[in-house]
């Protein structure tokens, strides 16, 4: 039988053959090492150790530099799915979708957190089976608490049993070795909106895997999938998800991708095939990287530990010779530089590494802005040719929702043409504020056809970085600028501060607006009073 009447035939008689077609073919693989050359230690790799200077390394025997003390950072680890599913629009209408999902860190992901996991999480075998929707199935009549859902490993991960019985490896043997089958029940019909959430820390090393679970919807398209981290600095081309340049993922397969933590920042990511398609069909999500400010001990000024991290090659700035340097020691007389601002506590976190403690947040929220045009994903649905240069958004997100769902919290969930219920909007957008404190905003704009403004009414923002970077010149000086309102096009990010320090300005109980004011995107197709806003809640 030619392959054309192969997929004419599961066209025709559903879905059941196709999912064992894949899982019969299926060549699926998870990577997490629990050490590794520049990690050594694998008891040290399950947390993030305190900075007190930068790692220095040593010529090894194997003709490869070798840390020799200071081992900062550690590992993590996140897998994915690269198939399709459905979201629901604002007015109620199910949207189709390519899209990611995740296949690890599901308990996190659906409580709106990072997916990203140390190896002794990642690294472990779910105790029973996860059925098809999970963490929806097990705990969709709570979703706002997930109290009966908590894993958080690599689904499908399984010891490898004939491994075992030939002494190739002991108990548990966990070599990469999966389940098909659990690949398949959690990452058919999961994509999400936007893709699972990702987060390190710098000197972090990451491991991220993709398995192409194929497009149930579409089953005649053997579409392939990549992950490009985009404006990502100093990224392998092997690993940079751009497919005439590194490699491309099949219906079936997996591939782990591998990134050193590059500088702290708002970073994103998405796939690389005929990215206009993919990206309007949802393929988008977000990645940001901690500094290692957040780890200097609080008896440690930042001034002498961002001193400190010149000594360290892959962040060291020197303004004479560099002009990109990414973070460069403030103005003498800044705060922090003569004893103000000292090191990190559990709840003192700043977005860059600044040395003078004037990016200090204390609650931290993604906005992912994006928009769908409903009439190519109904045609994506379907066997008719889509029209790229027709492409006109009228649903307009914020972490895939509109309000008023922007505003509604915990994971939304969806039924497909599964009959399961699946969390396909697990990422709130509302916007809470402990009175007298600061929230920092990581706002990425992944949009194919819009340009998008941000206002916010009362609070005004505080711009401290732009495409990851630190908004300071050479010369020390903080070029932060405070304003109403901010504009993104597609592939651009922006970090920004909402300061409700003062509790005579922001009192608890107070509501203000974050909103475009371009006033046909404040709509859900033909409904008005939607669109891209959510609401800031002073608590």
């Amino acid at each position: 039988m030619s392959k054309r009447n192969v997929w004419t035939f599961l066209i025709v008689c559903g879905l059941t053959l196709y999912t064992s077609q894949s899982a019969i073919s299926q060549s699926f693989r998870v990577q997490c090492p629990t050490s590794t050359i520049t990690h050594p230690n694998a008891a040290n790799n399950n947390s993030e150790p305190a900075f007190t200077g930068p790692t220095t390394m040593t010529l090894g025997g194997g003709g490869f530099l070798t840390p020799m003390a200071n081992v900062n950072g550690a590992i993590k680890c996140q897998q994915i799915s690269g198939g399709d599913g459905f979201a629901t629009m604002a007015d109620g209408t199910q949207t189709f979708m390519f899209s990611f999902g995740p296949l690890s860190g599901l308990a996190d992901i659906a409580a709106g957190q990072p997916g990203s996991e140390y190896p002794n999480v990642f690294n472990t075998v779910f105790p029973g089976t996860l059925q098809p929707g999970d963490p929806a199935t097990t705990d969709g009549a709570a979703p706002t608490t997930l109290g009966n859902f908590t894993y958080n490993g690599a689904v499908g991960l399984a010891p490898d049993l004939d491994a075992e019985n030939d002494n190739g490896c002991k108990a548990p043997c966990l070599d990469g070795h999966v389940d098909p089958r659990q690949i398949m029940d959690v990452g058919v019909m999961n994509g999400n909106i936007p893709a699972p959430l990702m987060a390190m820390d710098e000197d972090d090393e990451f491991f991220l895997t993709l398995s192409n679970v194929g497009m149930i919807m579409r089953p005649d398209l053997f579409e392939q999938h990549t992950v490009h981290f985009h404006g990502y600095p100093n990224a392998s081309s092997f690993y940079d998800g751009v497919p005439d340049a590194s490699v491309a993922i099949n219906i079936g397969g997996s591939f782990t991708y591998y990134y050193l933590a590059p500088d702290a920042g708002t970073y994103f990511w998405h796939c690389h095939i005929t990215p206009p398609e993919h990206l309007q069909m949802g393929m988008v999500g977000q990645i940001f990287v901690r500094p290692r400010q957040n780890r200097v001990p609080s008896s440690t000024h930042l001034y002498a530990a961002l001193q400190a991290q010149q000594q360290d090659l892959r962040t060291a700035c020197n303004p004479n010779s560099d002009i990109l340097c990414s973070n460069p020691l403030p103005q003498k007389g800044d705060n922090g530089v003569t004893g103000g601002f000292t090191g990190g506590t559990a709840t003192k976190k700043f977005a860059y590494n600044d040395g003078d403690g004037s990016t200090y947040y204390d609650v931290e929220y993604p906005i992912q802005i994006h928009g769908f045009d409903p009439n190519f994903h109904f045609v994506g649905m379907t066997f008719n040719p889509e029209a790229f240069v027709d492409m006109k958004d009228k649903y307009f997100l914020l972490n895939g929702r509109s309000y008023p769902d922007t505003v509604t919290p915990g994971p939304m969930q969806t039924e497909t043409s599964d009959g399961r219920s699946h969390f396909s909007q697990p990422l709130p957008s509302i916007i809470n504020i402990a009175a007298g404190q600061k929230a920092l905003l990581r706002i990425s704009d992944l949009d194919v056809t819009e340009y998008q403004t941000l206002a916010s009414l009362g609070i005004p923002m505080q711009v401290i970085g732009y495409n990851a970077k630190l908004l300071r010149d050479q010369a020390g000086n903080n070029m932060y600028y405070n304003t109403n309102s901010i504009t993104l096009a597609g592939g651009e990010s922006l970090d920004v501060i909402l300061d409700a320090s003062n509790t005579s300005l922001y009192p608890p109980g107070s509501v203000f607006y974050l909103y475009t004011p371009q006033l046909d995107h404040l709509s859900n197709d033909a409904e008005n009073f939607g669109g891209l806003m959510t609401e800031v809640h002073i608590n």
